[in-house]
């Protein structure tokens, strides 16, 4: 597959239309594997926010009114194109966030599994029925859509995380916003299209690139009803407040630092690929990340030896070269930021086993690339133990026992995702059961839920009452209604004055 070069700046999609929109404001979007700058970004300005906000508050009465049957059909030809397109999606996001081209392909797959799952969307949307509830009257609920919805969504995973709302929201048959990460604004822009190939009416999907001029118009826009937002957790708390304050339904996904608990029964090849994989595949730069290993007993002086030969031997180079297993990471202040906390680590006394810094491709010497880092001996007070790196840096903690595990992550203030390793059928139950973590892993480094499922942590990792997709998704994305209906007019009872009951 041949690396994404379009040099072209990435402007809006506004009404069934690609626009450079109304501001002359732009930002540098950058190859991170040369550290050059490939293309630029325009910034939404209020007008063009609002202008997309208007488009799809046009468009919503009568893709509200769409049958489902019919919604779907125009996700199924999304899907199909999706399907078609999914390598050129990967190279772009590839040549924008920098992580490896395969695991850009398992992102496309897995933003192309909720599409599929929205496509079912009809069986979903069904109400309730209750038939004579009282003497002569029946009772129903049905679910319909909110109006315009809006979505926030971060570098990481340019194509999956808008695909855990837009796909969702628009089967339930809400119009929407999409305000990308303008680090990586060309993916969201790309699906736009194919959205308008599959014949999707205008105004039903908008993108406007931009930053926090842009989201903080959406937030106040009396006709944006619900707002989705993934991201940092102080950002996260920020915009579930402030939209709250504006009576908006606001579903705002968080930070983590994700542990992952070996015991001395675990297997321990099987446990080592799950650190090596879920530390350091996409460089770290994913919410579900492992971060930080809970090494129970005696199993950690192995544990961390292994870890560390593999750590060295990592394949750290342009993410669209076949063999490599870690690309760079997305821009140099996260370079800086992450190799700033390694210094850190040092500084507050954890033992730096494998040291990232200063790592160097050739051909490749102004990338943003930062080789594996692990610490061992950590403690929990330290703030590379307390506070989301976000980058290739894995922490290891020394316990004696499973309860001191749990405790441990239990008392973190992030609760997002978390793994155990054990050959221990009760001790996996106790774990699955205690631990107060929103996604659970039992010999499964990353529990990123399917479809049908939802995603969504806990704690200061989710601001909100539903997660993200599946059937949480569809509550998110609609609000009910009960109709009370009776057909009597031969009954002639008069004014009733009392509270109606089962009679």
């Amino acid at each position: 597959m041949q690396a994404y070069a379009d040099t072209s700046t990435v402007g809006h999609f506004i009404d069934g239309k690609a626009t450079p929109g109304q501001g002359a404001q732009t930002r540098e979007v950058f190859n991170p594997a040369l550290g050059t700058v490939a293309r630029h970004v325009r910034l939404a300005t209020e007008q063009d926010v609002n202008d997309a906000v208007s488009a799809a508050r046009r468009a919503f009465p009568k893709w509200a009114d769409t049958p489902p049957i019919r919604r779907s059909r125009i996700l199924f030809k999304f899907l199909e194109l999706m399907n078609a397109h999914r390598d050129t999606l990967a190279a772009i996001i590839t040549a924008e966030h920098g992580k490896v081209f395969s695991d850009a392909q398992g992102e496309v797959a897995r933003g192309i599994d909720i599409i599929e799952f929205a496509c079912g969307a009809p069986q979903l949307l069904k109400g309730d029925y209750t038939d004579q509830v009282s003497t002569g009257i029946d009772n129903w609920t049905l679910r319909q859509p909110l109006g315009v919805v809006a979505g926030v969504t971060p570098f990481n995973f340019p194509c999956m995380v808008p695909c855990w709302m837009f796909p969702v929201a628009l089967a339930a048959g809400n119009t929407f916003v999409l305000k990308p990460s303008e680090r990586d604004p060309s993916a969201a822009v790309f699906m736009a299209d194919l959205l308008r190939q599959a014949g999707l009416p205008d105004g039903v999907f908008n993108v406007v690139q931009g930053d926090k001029l842009a989201v903080d118009t959406l937030i106040a826009h009396p006709d944006v009803m619900a707002l989705s937002f993934v991201g940092s957790t102080p950002i996260a708390q920020s915009i579930y407040e402030r939209g709250a304050q504006f009576g908006k339904r606001v579903q705002a996904l968080g930070g983590a630092k994700n542990h992952l608990v070996v015991m001395p029964d675990a297997n321990v090849d099987q446990a080592v690929d799950a650190l090596i994989g879920a530390a350091y595949g996409s460089a770290g730069e994913r919410c579900m990340a492992i971060s930080v290993a809970v090494l129970v007993g005696d199993i950690g002086d192995e544990i961390v030896s292994r870890v560390a030969r593999r750590a060295r031997e990592l394949v750290v180079k342009d993410g669209m070269q076949a063999d490599a297993e870690m690309g760079p990471v997305v821009t140099r202040e996260a370079l800086q930021r992450i190799e700033g906390y390694i210094g850190i680590g040092v500084e507050e006394g954890a033992r730096l086993v494998v040291d990232g810094r200063g790592y160097r491709v050739p051909g490749r010497e102004e990338g943003f690339f930062t080789g594996a880092t692990l610490f061992d001996h950590v403690r929990p007070e330290m703030r590379i133990y307390q506070e989301e790196i976000f980058g290739p840096v894995l922490a290891c903690v020394r316990v004696p026992d499973l309860s001191s595990a749990i405790d441990l992550i239990n008392d973190h203030a992030f609760g997002n995702g978390v793994s155990c390793y054990t050959s221990d059928g009760g001790a996996a139950r106790e774990f699955g059961r205690r631990i107060q973590v929103g996604m659970v892993g039992i010999n499964v480094p990353i529990p990123v839920p399917m479809a049908w499922h939802g995603f969504g942590g806990w704690k200061k990792s989710l601001f909100g009452d539903m997660h993200a997709y599946g059937e949480e998704g569809i509550r998110f994305y609609t609000k009910q209604k009960s109709i009370m209906q009776r057909w009597s007019p031969s009954i002639e009872k008069g004014a009733e004055f009392a509270m109606p009951t089962a009679k």
